[in-house]
């Protein structure tokens, strides 16, 4: 399943090459001429005693058919099981637009030892920006996964944890009075956040289910939904934080502000399990007047809420404690959640392009990636936080996909915090799976 080598970025260097591929039996010629960039963004006496690095990128994944995992890799959503030995993807039939209700994906694990793909269950809840919220369960990463089904005949969404020693669903959190689904998993393992995926759906189509039941239609900030939190070992959940609430703390800010229907949206754990940060949106529909982007944070008791007045751009991510990565401007920074003050900055706007890309922390903290478009591909900036050493990857195609299906460049990190799984479209126009390694060398 892993190809071989088909394409290798140094730092440093200027290259140029052609490589023979294998993909499953099938040769395919490519000739690519790669540009690598190093560059240092504090003391250059650190280059001497930190060794360079290189980027090589690998198709995991081929076939006729679609395959991808969805998802940015805010937060630690990792696609690979503990032991690095499994991949979770879904295989699903087109991606030329939005699922209907009946059309299930396919969800498979890549088995990185045997080249293969192993298909153990199918879900109705799944879009081709999201996925399904795949996350490996953090109390049994070896073998369990989180993921989001709907139910047919009543709409509702749910989560199902499934174990792939026992070969099947070991528990579903259905919940009849307010249908949620996985909107994250804490890092602890303790908890997941619950989100009403009917409602996204309606008021921001990319961000939910179609078709999936939406229980609070009737209200355009509701009290009894809005962001729940479920404990993983009880079933039991509690509303964290309601539309009303939202509303009440909205317009206790802005007097005159109106809405059609809030929603929200990026719901995001920190690192220590204890906080989450998130935004409350509405007007995604252009009604003139009617667009709100507020960010949040709230402790997982419930006290806490901030509105934030600084926005850091639409895909941040948590750095260590109650630091975050964002945007401001063309800079890639460091906002204190707690001081709400832009505290510092990663690299410079000639090493990210565009700050407000999507981004992810390695596990170790010590790799961040922020992944962005130019033109019909997708590029990748690995910066190693050290000494802010850095390799820019060549493209990959993302298609002419656009809009609710654009094929975004998510990079997540693997637990060793040395590859990231990212999308692309391979020769023969299927969406398929890459991984970028990163690989240190000792020359």
């Amino acid at each position: 399943m892993t190809n071989p080598v088909s394409a290798v970025v140094k730092s440093g260097r200027t290259m140029s090459q052609t490589t023979n591929l294998k993909i499953r039996g099938r040769v395919f010629r490519s000739g690519l001429v790669l540009c690598g960039v190093f560059c240092l963004a504090f003391s250059p006496g650190l280059l001497a005693e930190s060794p360079p690095f290189d980027l090589t990128i690998e198709q995991v994944t081929s076939g006729t058919k679609h395959h991808f995992f969805g998802y940015i890799g805010q937060c630690q959503t990792i696609p690979w099981n503990a032991n690095g030995r499994y991949i979770l993807a879904l295989e699903i039939e087109t991606i030329d637009r939005m699922p209907r209700p009946e059309e299930a994906a396919a969800i498979m694990l890549v088995d990185t030892h045997q080249d293969t793909l192993v298909p153990v269950d199918k879900t109705h809840a799944w879009n081709p920006q999201q996925g399904t919220m795949f996350y490996w369960n953090p109390l049994a990463p070896d073998t369990q996964f989180f993921f989001n089904d709907r139910d047919l005949d009543t709409g509702k969404v749910f989560t199902v944890l499934y174990d792939i020693a026992e070969k099947q669903r070991v528990r579903e959190y259905r919940y009849e009075d307010t249908p949620i689904g996985n909107g994250g998993v804490s890092a602890d393992g303790t908890s997941f956040l619950g989100l009403n995926y009917g409602r996204l759906a309606r008021l921001r189509l990319v961000t939910g289910y179609p078709g999936a039941l939406d229980w609070s239609s009737d209200d355009m900030a509701p009290d009894h939904d809005g962001m729940f939190i479920v404990d993983i070992k009880t079933g039991k959940k509690r509303l964290l934080v309601s539309y009303r609430q939202l509303d009440e703390a909205l317009k206790s800010r802005q007097p005159n502000m109106s809405h059609s229907g809030l929603f929200i949206n990026h719901t995001l754990w920190n690192r220590d399990s204890d906080r989450v940060y998130f935004f409350v949106r509405s007007g995604w529909d252009n009604k003139p007047g009617d667009r709100n982007n507020v960010p949040c944070s709230i402790h997982v008791d419930g006290t806490g809420l901030i509105l934030h007045k600084q926005h850091i751009g639409g895909h941040p991510e948590w750095a260590e404690g109650s630091l975050l990565i964002g945007r401001q401007g063309k800079n890639q920074i460091l906002y204190d959640v707690d001081t709400q003050q832009v505290v510092g900055q990663l690299g410079t706007p000639e090493i990210f392009p565009n700050p407000e890309g999507d981004i992810s922390l390695s596990p170790d903290g010590r790799w961040f990636v922020n992944g962005y478009k130019k033109g019909s591909q997708n590029y990748y900036a690995v910066y190693r936080r050290s000494d802010g050493a850095f390799v820019r990857s060549e493209g990959l195609d993302k298609g002419a996909y656009n809009g609710d299906i654009r094929i975004d460049p998510a990079p997540r990190w693997n637990r060793t915090s040395d590859a990231i799984l990212v999308p692309g479209i391979a020769s023969n126009k299927t969406r398929q799976i890459f991984m970028i390694r990163v690989i240190t060398r000792r020359d």
